[in-house]
């Protein structure tokens, strides 16, 4: 066997199999077997049985130097390769952009027939995820990005996977910040832009107002005499939802899009997350090659074999060609958001190079110079800078890259989030005991709490802050960062006193006598003293103010009064001398 390693065994079962008659197989207590079913979520005895899948899965999560195979199929033909498919027409695909909430979801929605929506926070998307629909006999991947500017990361990665992109925009909310960005990315990653204006149901939907927002941003409608096409489309009515795919394909054609479909496989992962039963669970879309069940794949710096292989409607396929979404298995690790993988001869290469790549990684940015610039930026802010501790909890790996991203970037030269660990799946008694060390706050993003868990932090007092929607935990984290940020002082002029006579000086206090010139004094107040164009100090608190005998809270202009100052230090203030009075307040401050 070539994609074997020397130790391994080669044990070949039928498409279901007990769990006694397995742990037979491999030489194991029935009791092991079960107990590592039950971690995976499945409840088996040894009577019970599993199927072909699930057994591969326990295997590799055992460690075992043991290789599964179908009685119907060995190793060696999942492996072989067709070579007449290659450079042949490929679906196209296309990436979902635009502002949060203008119908996104929705629209993709009417296409696949389903109603996604329904189970996103707030309506709002919060993976990219892929889809893959069949219309005239052809099919279209479809990439959903989500739509606030926290996942900004993803969708400029959507941008880079996509052949097309629809630019969806609200026609009764016109062109947004959102909007303007996801224009931006499309540009730099060179794909075809097709607007399409939802919610044309709406009563003050306004179509030609929104042709005239994209003709300022260089997108000029065809009847305007440009070549971006606009679509008018309300997706709740599944009105021009035909009419906008049946032009996908024609810029398809037009565009001859083509790709390879022999060949190891290679292409980019788009969504990771830990899955009950399953294990790591990577969604990713092939970009080139022919990818199968029992390939060995690099995946970044992880890698493994692919012990299952579906598409997005969760069925099972015998390989995977270009511009397909697949639902895979069998990786040692979970992979990052945009991830390479490649399919490789054997496990010992996809190993090796996923090690390389991991190195790669870690030694990267001590590589990179810093400029003399960036070192005196960092070294004026050593000993000033304010950490905002927190441990982030999330359901999918896309997920988590964007919030660690969103937050980092939230750091100025005074503040700045210190992510003190991270990662995929339910938020645990070591994250609680991590916050306890650290004094983290635990964020969770559409992750469970358990109840032990829950009672630990509220004994440890450590604050553990659940979210479903990834700009609220930001503005949380937000309004966390700005108690940090010292306060901003404000000072604001409030008048001048002409010194007239001196009655009292002490080491730390002056009585002095004068007349308003410019504004009023008011107390409280604080003073600067002058002579001439020189400052005495501007150290001063003024204490009190008199008109005659009596004790006034403030003087106008063109009176005369007697003022007390508290000094830091003796002042000889004389005849001439002026006083500058003025307020002085704290704000806090915004990021």
């Amino acid at each position: 066997m070539a994609d074997q390693t020397p130790t391994q065994k080669i044990i070949e079962i039928d498409e279901q199999i007990t769990v006694g008659t397995l742990a037979e197989l491999l030489s194991l207590p029935v009791s092991k077997l079960v107990g590592e079913l039950f971690k995976l979520g499945v409840m088996a005895t040894i009577n019970e049985k599993i199927d072909f899948d699930t057994a591969q899965i326990v295997v590799g999560e055992l460690g075992l130097e043991v290789e599964l195979a179908r009685k119907e199929q060995t190793p060696l033909m999942r492996k072989k390769r067709e070579a007449s498919d290659a450079d042949e027409p490929r679906p196209p695909v296309v990436a979902m952009m635009g502002h949060v909430d203008h119908g996104k979801t929705t629209l993709l929605d009417a296409i696949r027939g389903a109603e996604t929506v329904k189970g996103e926070s707030g309506g709002i998307t919060q993976h990219l995820s892929a889809y893959q629909i069949k219309h005239n006999n052809r099919y279209i991947t479809f990439l959903d990005t989500p739509g606030h500017e926290a996942f900004t990361a993803l969708r400029e990665h959507g941008a880079q996977l996509t052949d097309l992109a629809l630019l969806v925009v609200a026609a009764d909310d016109g062109v947004k910040p959102q909007t303007i960005e996801a224009i931006r990315f499309a540009k730099q990653a060179g794909v075809k832009i097709i607007v399409v204006a939802s919610k044309m149901d709406r009563p003050d939907a306004d179509i030609n107002k929104l042709k005239q927002q994209l003709v300022e941003q260089k997108l000029t409608p065809e009847d305007y005499g440009g070549d971006t096409i606009v679509l008018p489309v309300a997706a709740t009515k599944n009105q021009g939802v035909k009419e906008l795919l049946d032009m996908i394909l024609l810029v398809t054609d037009v565009e001859e899009l083509k790709g390879v479909h022999s060949g190891p496989a290679e292409g980019l992962v788009v969504e990771s997350h830990m899955e009950k039963g399953k294990g790591r669970v990577a969604v990713a879309l092939v970009e080139k090659g022919a990818l199968r069940a029992g390939d060995f794949v690099r995946v970044g710096s992880t890698y493994g074999k692919i012990r299952t292989l579906q598409n997005t409607s969760g069925e099972v396929l015998e390989k995977a060609g270009p511009s397909m979404p697949v639902v895979i298995t069998g990786l040692r690790e979970l992979p990052d958001f945009g991830d390479e993988f490649e399919v490789l001869p054997n496990e010992k290469e996809a190993k090796d190079k996923a090690a390389t790549t991991a190195t790669e990684r870690r030694s990267g940015p001590a590589t990179g110079a810093t400029t003399s610039s960036e070192l005196l930026r960092i070294i004026s802010q050593k000993g000033q800078l304010s950490e905002l501790n927190v441990i982030v909890k999330a359901d999918v790996q896309g997920s988590l890259t964007s919030v660690v991203d969103s937050l980092k970037s939230l750091g100025t030269e005074e503040v700045a989030v210190r992510i003190v660990s991270s990662g995929v799946g339910v938020i645990t008694e070591s994250d609680v005991h991590n916050a306890t060390t650290t004094g983290a706050i635990i964020y969770g993003f559409q992750v469970e709490l358990p109840s032990a868990v829950k009672q630990l932090a509220a004994r440890d007092k450590v604050a553990i802050r659940m979210f479903n929607v990834i700009y609220e935990l930001i503005d949380d984290v937000k309004k966390e960062l700005e108690t940090l940020l010292t306060p901003e002082i404000i000072e604001e002029e409030l008048g001048r006193l002409l010194v007239k006579a001196v009655f009292k000086t002490t080491q730390k206090e002056v009585i002095a006598g004068g007349e308003v010139t410019k504004g009023k004094l008011s107390l409280p107040a604080f003073a600067r003293a002058y002579r001439d164009k020189e400052l005495l100090t501007d150290n001063l608190e003024v204490t009190n103010l008199k008109s005659g005998p009596t004790d006034v809270k403030e003087v106008e202009k063109g009176n005369l009064c007697g003022i007390s100052l508290k000094t830091a230090e003796k002042l000889n203030l004389k005849e001439g001398d002026r006083l500058e009075l003025f307020s002085r307040r704290t704000e806090t401050r915004k990021l």
